[in-house]
């Protein structure tokens, strides 16, 4: 397929803002790539699928080179192009519009060979790797058109800027595969297709699988990430219970990360983030404890990584412990200086049978006939059953005491439901006014924060996994690394992510997530989630969650003052 066909979808996708209209063009768009479906990728700005880790890592001074050599005009006149357009796309298609240079053996571009070329860009490693991925770029924009090179440097960016989530994408490839006549057929669907999703994390498997109307063939696969089970918010005993049923089970809510942990048939532990990531080499200690201490095969456990202090035997807040999960260099270190266990509290895979359809009392007596407890190294969530408010509340209040963010509440005989929050278990916290919220932008501070960025603009997401802003937040952060998160550290990670540049204003990647606490909620037409947090703060990062993670739009209404 010739590039310019996806480039023509692109530019559609990004004159509409209606959910609808962008699934009836990519639906299109589906039913012409035939024997193809890994050109999915493509509308996501990726070319991996989901459970990938690999990234093109290319930064805006390599794509800058590139797009110079290619096109014949100075890295001077790019940067100038760019600091007027604000946006690395529009400035690259103007740059081609008059473009100087042109390659002795120019070629139609493809599709495949798009992929190609990009795919190669992260296996590279070693002396000359910056100019490998320069010449990998600059073959394609010798071939590409104007329209051609504007959408190569956003994929590079990995920011299309179609405005395509994991929603619009499912509900494409349910418009694509089954055609569905009413809103009860496409709502089933849509539900099959993002519960094969959930299982797979590759929309291409899907697209393949969905065009058969094989969906039901997508099991869950030991060693590859599984998107895992999200819990909704309530409010108390009372609205855990009316919302998962009695009796019910009341779970400690450990302060610390989401870990997957996976072993399949030849012994190989992996352990992954609700992010996806493969995490199992910053983590040789907890791989060690699950070798020990897991009693099967092959496994699918859901678990929480926690730190704690061996001298006083106490729990350590996620904040303390946070860098685990960020280094991949002095693990030997790291393990000694910032211990961590795991509290395990599921599994949903068992000696090649998928656990996900049986009732969470029965994985549990699962779990607890595999797992052998070793203190502190590896331990079964800490719980209760019952149907009694009081003891409820008894419970909750011991877990606050212990240092736990609170409880999870776990209807007994509710399937596991990957990547759904739909009220198979709830989460009960203290009542902060808080959400998980993804970092979009932010503006150069002046004076004595000259050099650092001081204000973040920040985004929930919509129910096709849209991003919508939600306001600006500048509170909450030190102006030293040891008194706390600080501006210095939150610049430091995002400026290898800063897509364009508008005077003072940057607009990033949407990879950084942040809790963000609050006073209240107002309406807001200067946002386009229609709301904005008053009194904003941010009291944590969240290296362990992405933009898929966020509080939803309709979360946020709940909390609406009216």
């Amino acid at each position: 397929m010739e590039y310019e066909k996806i480039c023509k979808a692109y530019e559609a996708l990004s004159l509409t803002s209606k959910g609808l209209e962008k699934t009836k063009i990519l639906a299109e768009f589906l039913d012409g790539i035939g024997e193809n479906p890994e050109y999915i990728y493509l509308f996501q700005g990726r070319v991996f699928p989901d459970y990938d880790p690999r990234e093109l890592g290319v930064s805006t001074q390599i794509l800058i080179k590139a797009i110079s050599k290619s096109s014949g005009h100075s890295e001077y006149n790019i940067i100038s192009k760019l600091k007027e357009e604000g946006d690395l796309g529009l400035a690259v298609f103007e740059l081609f519009e008059t473009k100087k240079q042109q390659g002795l053996f120019t070629k139609k571009l493809t599709v495949d060979m798009v992929l190609s070329n990009l795919k190669k860009i992260p296996d590279l490693e070693g002396k000359g790797t910056v100019q490998t991925k320069v010449d990998l770029i600059v073959d394609l924009l010798h071939s590409a058109s104007a329209i051609e090179s504007k959408y190569i440097a956003r994929t590079v960016m990995g920011d299309l800027k179609v405005g395509v989530g994991s929603g619009i994408i499912r509900d494409s490839i349910v418009e694509s595969c089954f055609s569905p006549k009413t809103q009860e057929e496409k709502k089933k669907f849509a539900e099959e297709v993002q519960t094969a999703y959930n299982k797979a994390t590759d929309f291409a498997i899907v697209l393949q699988k969905a065009r058969k109307n094989k969906l039901s063939d997508i099991e869950l696969s030991v060693g590859r990430p599984v998107r895992v089970m999200l819990y909704p918010k309530a409010k108390g005993s009372a609205d855990a219970f009316r919302i998962v049923g009695k009796p019910a089970t009341f779970e400690y809510k450990y302060d610390g990360f989401r870990m997957m942990i996976n072993k399949d048939e030849e012994g190989h532990v992996k352990l992954f983030t609700r992010r996806l990531e493969d995490v199992s080499h910053q983590f040789p200690d907890l791989v060690k404890f699950v070798e020990d201490n897991v009693n099967a095969k092959s496994f699918i456990i859901d678990s929480e990584a926690v730190g704690y202090d061996p001298k006083t035997n106490t729990y350590k807040e996620f904040q303390a412990i946070s860098q685990r999960i960020k280094r991949k260099y002095e693990i030997e270190k790291l393990i000694k200086e910032l211990p961590v266990g795991l509290r395990v509290f599921d599994i949903i895979y068992l000696e090649g049978e998928s656990l996900i359809n049986k009732g969470y009392q029965e994985r549990r007596t699962i779990l607890e006939n595999v797992v052998h407890e070793d203190d502190w190294k590896i331990e079964l969530a800490k719980q209760i059953t019952t149907d009694n408010e009081d003891e409820a509340e008894e419970f909750f209040k011991k877990a606050i005491d212990e240092g736990q963010e609170g409880l999870m509440v776990k209807g007994l005989d509710k399937i596991y439901k990957p990547g759904a929050r739909i009220g198979y278990g709830v989460k009960w916290k203290p009542e902060d006014n808080d959400f998980d919220l993804v970092i979009t932008g932010a503006e150069w501070g002046t004076g004595k924060r000259a050099g650092t960025l001081t204000s973040f603009d920040v985004a929930c997401q919509d129910e096709s996994g849209e991003l919508l802003d939600i306001g600006k937040v500048s509170g909450g952060l030190k102006e030293k690394e040891e008194e706390g998160l600080s501006y210095g550290e939150m610049t430091e990670m995002l400026t290898p992510e800063i897509i364009s540049e508008e005077g003072r204003h940057i607009k990033v990647k949407p990879l950084l997530v942040v809790t963000v606490q609050y006073q209240n909620i107002q309406k807001s037409p200067s946002y386009s989630s229609g709301y904005a947090l008053r009194f904003p703060r941010i009291t944590r990062l969240r290296p362990d969650r992405t933009a898929e993670d966020v509080a939803t739009i309709g979360e946020v209404e709940k909390e609406v003052i009216v």
